[in-house]
């Protein structure tokens, strides 16, 4: 399950990755393919909040009962709100923009790196701190407990997996000619 939550992180880099160079492109006036942008918001909207991010707080919290003597890192929690505020904030903004509404280049920018920063910071934030932590303290046995208590949030990537789900055509094909 850990390396499911790291191959996910790498996706999620790719995405902020894409956000990034389209900060940049509105940053130098340049235009902005902004249904692409909509859809990186959507699919973490749908999958890393809906998916990813519930997976981390069963394992956390399976962890934590495992390990009573652990002190509670909060963080975990709150920024994973924090980041579903500003997803949501960001989207209204993009679908204001898809509706012909005029939006400040600035507001949107500005909740692009806010955005952006954020995420990264909470991935470097599990990377360094909560998943060593999984690792050092969960055995086999606790992991294959914590599989069965993930499989009701447990859903497959929209986006990078080999399924036929047709949602995110235009973001799918945008990263096979980006790579």
């Amino acid at each position: 399950m850990l390396n499911r939550l790291m191959r996910d992180h790498k996706h999620i880099a790719i995405l902020l990755k894409i956000l990034k160079s389209k900060v940049l492109k509105l940053e130098e006036g340049e235009y902005v393919n902004f249904n692409l942008v909509r859809d990186v918001i959507e699919y973490m909207q749908g999958y890393a909040e809906h998916s990813h991010h519930p997976l981390e707080e069963i394992i956390y919290d399976y962890y934590l009962k495992a390990n009573p003597e652990q002190r509670r890192i909060n963080r975990l929690s709150e920024e994973h709100a924090r980041l579903v505020e500003a997803s949501g904030t960001l989207m209204a903004t993009l679908n204001l923009i898809l509706n012909d509404v005029v939006v400040a280049k600035d507001k949107l920018i500005s909740e692009l790196k806010n955005y952006v920063q954020m995420q990264e910071h909470h991935m470097l934030f599990e990377e360094r701190e909560i998943f060593p932590q999984l690792t050092f303290a969960l055995s086999d046995k606790d992991w294959a407990t914590i599989n069965e208590l993930c499989l009701q949030k447990l859903i497959d990537d929209p986006l990078f997996s080999d399924n036929d789900n047709q949602l995110f055509d235009e973001l799918r094909n945008y990263l096979a000619v980006a790579e």
